[in-house]
């Protein structure tokens, strides 16, 4: 399956069928724009924070509407999971969009030196900006924005240990829309004296195309059962076979890749022993039949494909 004809076998585009995409939007993430919004007037800087491995898909659109003409830093975060081979391009595509300041971060990791340069930046940002009626204030207070589960109270956590020494102060959940108000302030520095708002992930109901659903479904920015775990799955295995990532095989021991869905999760099934007895019915009667458990094995191939198991993607 490894030479360059069997590889031509391989699905060249991915079926997304007729799916409602209208039906991948919590209403809570509606009001916390709102809420957002009524903030801004004590806000002197925005930091948005997006996936390093989606750096053009998702980012909401109605943000820039909403959140008018604030100094902006836009934080990829996630670095550890991203193929940044193509770094430059995907800058000077992010520039030509008008975004000059960006970084990229790993807050998960104990001391990433890229969280370090966030305060330089914000100040500097807001140094060079008229802050309107909050010219008075010796303190700054940064709104962090973002779409669902990219890492917004990992951020704030990661420079509250880096700035202050101190633990967390927002929660943290690997499924979005854990932080569900608008929280109060958090302080994350001291010199100078810097605030957070942390916020809701956000995102318009208005993704523009189910490909670009999909790449947010991949790295968790919906609710998996939403979009449903096993289409995620098969959108997965497209996306490693057609960027010839194949550390899959080696992974669940598949001996070869392979584009059909149920053979690869029948395969991680029997790995992983994820089976469920279920009745037969037969000529001579009821048989218990023991079958591979498809959704629990979508569900770990997507899972370890998270964890960056799977090798460093992107899917821009």
């Amino acid at each position: 399956m490894n030479s360059p004809a069997a590889r031509a076998a391989f699905r060249r585009s991915f079926d997304f069928g007729n799916r409602e995409l209208t039906k991948w939007f919590p209403g809570h993430m509606a009001k916390g724009l709102k809420k957002m919004q009524a903030s801004l007037k004590n806000v002197d800087c925005i930091i948005e924070v997006h996936d390093a491995r989606i750096p053009l898909s998702g980012r909401n659109p109605v943000f820039e509407e909403a959140l008018g003409v604030r100094p902006h830093l836009l934080v990829l975060n996630k670095l550890d999971l991203a193929d940044l081979t193509n770094k430059q391009k995907i800058l000077s595509q992010l520039e030509q969009q008008g975004i000059q300041n960006i970084l990229f971060t790993d807050c998960l990791r104990e001391r990433d030196v890229n969280v370090k340069k966030i305060v330089p930046a914000v100040t500097e940002l807001i140094q060079k900006s008229d802050r309107f009626h909050r010219a008075e204030n010796l303190e700054y207070c940064l709104m962090v924005i973002g779409v669902p589960n990219v890492g917004k109270s990992s951020l704030i956590n990661a420079m509250r240990r880096m700035y202050l020494r101190k633990g967390k102060a927002s929660r943290v959940g690997g499924e979005p829309g854990v932080t569900r108000a608008v929280l109060t302030k958090i302080q994350v520095c001291e010199r100078p004296l810097i605030y957070l708002l942390d916020t809701p992930g956000v995102f318009s109901p208005r993704i523009g195309s189910l490909e670009v659903g999909m790449k947010l479904a991949l790295c968790g920015t919906i609710l998996d059962h939403l979009v449903g775990e096993e289409v995620i799955a098969d959108y997965l295995l497209f996306t490693l076979n057609k960027q010839q990532k194949f550390d899959y095989v080696e992974q669940y021991q598949l001996g070869e890749p392979c584009d059909d869905l149920p053979t690869v999760l029948k395969q991680i099934a029997i790995k992983l022993g994820k089976t469920q007895k279920v009745k037969a019915i037969t000529g001579v009667g009821n048989v218990n039949i023991l079958m591979p458990n498809y959704s629990a094995a979508a569900y770990d191939f997507i899972r370890t494909f998270r964890k960056g198991e799977l090798g460093k993607i992107m899917l821009d």
